[in-house]
């Protein structure tokens, strides 16, 4: 889609649809009353009347509206004035993007940027504005055979501040929006495709066009050289399945050369059976989004690099399917991992913590300012935060001060979780270093622990997303969720966020 941005008054508007909005009960915002006052009362009669009460979410299309040069005018219910915050402004959108796309406009000119939001700035509300509208048209249905028509699909939007000076920067805002959304695109896409087409070869080549397309550096390290690195933990998990396992080593290089990069590492399990320690069938088909770790940092990548942020980013992805058969691994099993710990393998469902320890302790060579893991890792995480907040580990008070400030910047928010001594205790085996599960006590806690062994040499952070990466039912899919959170964390690094 097309965004542009601009000043001016809604009535002077030329465009398929102006959108402002009405707070409840029946309170014209300051767009939608210059509109109602070169309609000689047109709006306020018909909001008058009821058809339109303000509630949040609620439309209302309007045509031919004297005294403007629009062909439509789009009615959006805000909700109440003092409540409307960070969830209510996107709602909003969302709400005028989606009835925008329905009614064959194809384009819009949107005075709901003009709305102020709480603690936020005309750029917080353009950027919001973006990615929510690039969310809102997201469609998966390249393997329908006849896919959902939309009459005129919706092609551009203007957003429109209501102070000159601010044009600069609600620009950058907006570019920021833009890259941030398709770094979002991008993630969702991976985490849609079927486990079948996403296995680690397609992850891998996936990486390589990113990095062709925009100039990263692009390394694929195969079965036979993560043996010789002592990627044991890692390759324990591929053993089951015919499909080889990937590391995958993207550079994006914007900073100067001796600049300490940033490393995120993201959980590529394309699809987990849990192995030996099967997993019960309803659902399971939903596995495939077990590699939405590694699709969020590939999108993030593709967001910094679209942005061409000045700095250094190395993601890292090891990527496997985690399935059952004659070479599986066996709960009891014993492997040395990379770091030289040995750990007992007693569940092989904690398969994600197995492949993340090697990822994380061959992200020492780069020598990172900061770590971060984004990883779907475990269901212990839905039961304690829901699908709303990402759960959130850190060994740095700062750095993770630094993410929750980034998530509420967002809209993609996280939630600090002890990551206390206390609670190594359930870890220990007694046959090797560690065990890869304690019982079900704290399970999000405790692997996130796990996880704190191989990371004791930096300033590093892990991002549970397993209760946001995805929605179930109706609105099934990826969310492209932590994306956003981890672009405005880098926007933040760098005093780029106005």
């Amino acid at each position: 889609m097309e965004f542009s941005i601009k000043s001016g008054s809604p009535e002077k508007q030329r465009s398929a649809c102006v959108v402002v909005g009405v707070f409840e009960p029946r309170k014209l915002t300051l767009a939608a009353e210059l509109l109602d006052n070169a309609a000689h009362n047109h709006i306020s009669d018909i909001v008058r009347r009821g058809d339109m009460e303000g509630k949040a979410g609620s439309t209302l299309l309007l045509h031919n509206v004297p005294g403007t040069l629009c062909d439509r005018v789009l009615l959006v219910g805000l909700g109440k004035e003092k409540e409307f915050g960070d969830k209510e402004f996107g709602d909003a959108i969302r709400s005028a993007v989606k009835t925008l796309n329905e009614t064959g406009a194809f384009d819009g000119t949107v005075f709901l940027t003009e709305t102020s939001v709480r603690k936020r700035t005309c750029a917080w509300r353009v950027r919001q504005a973006a990615i929510v509208a690039q969310e809102t048209v997201y469609r998966f249905d390249q393997y329908k055979s006849k896919k959902d028509k939309v009459r005129r699909p919706l092609r551009k939007l203007t957003f429109i501040v209501d102070r000159r000076n601010e044009l600069a920067a609600a620009e950058e805002a907006l570019k920021q929006g833009q890259a941030i959304a398709e770094g979002m695109s991008l993630a969702k896409d991976l985490g849609n495709l079927p486990p079948n087409v996403c296995n680690p070869a397609h992850l891998a080549e996936t990486a390589r066009e990113l990095a062709n397309e925009h100039k990263i550096d692009c390394q694929i390290i195969e079965r036979d050289e993560m043996a010789d690195l002592g990627m044991h933990s890692l390759l324990a998990v591929a053993r089951g399945s015919h499909q080889p396992p990937k590391l995958i080593v993207l550079h994006y290089r914007g900073g100067k050369a001796d600049d300490k990069p940033v490393v995120l590492v993201g959980k590529g399990i394309t699809f987990d059976t849990g192995g030996i320690s099967l997993k019960p069938a309803p659902e399971m088909d939903e596995m495939k989004y077990d590699m939405c770790g590694a699709a969020s940092v590939i999108g993030t990548i593709k967001a910094a690099a679209l942005l061409k942020l000045p700095l250094n980013l190395t993601v890292i992805v090891p990527a496997s399917e985690n399935m059952p058969g004659g070479s599986a691994t066996r709960p009891g099993d014993i492997v040395t991992s990379m770091s030289g710990q040995t750990i007992e393998i007693l569940n092989t469902d904690a398969e994600g913590r197995l492949i993340l320890c090697d990822a994380l302790t061959f992200a020492d060579r780069f020598a990172p300012e900061v770590l971060i893991d984004i990883a779907t890792l475990t269901g212990a995480c839905v039961i304690a935060l829901g699908h709303v907040a990402s759960g959130l580990y850190a060994n740095n008070d700062g750095l993770a001060r630094e993410l929750l400030h980034a998530g509420d910047e967002a809209h993609d928010r996280a939630w600090q979780m002890p990551l206390w001594n206390d609670y190594q205790e359930a870890l220990k085996s007694p046959f090797a270093d560690m065990a890869n599960v304690g019982n079900r006590a704290g399970g999000s806690i405790t692997a996130a622990c796990f996880l704190a062994r191989f990371t004791k040499k930096h300033s590093w952070a892990h991002l549970d997303i397993a209760g946001t990466a995805w929605k179930s039912g109706v609105d099934k899919g990826a969310t492209g969720r932590p994306v956003s959170l981890l672009v405005h964390y880098l926007l933040k690094r760098l005093g780029l966020l106005s």
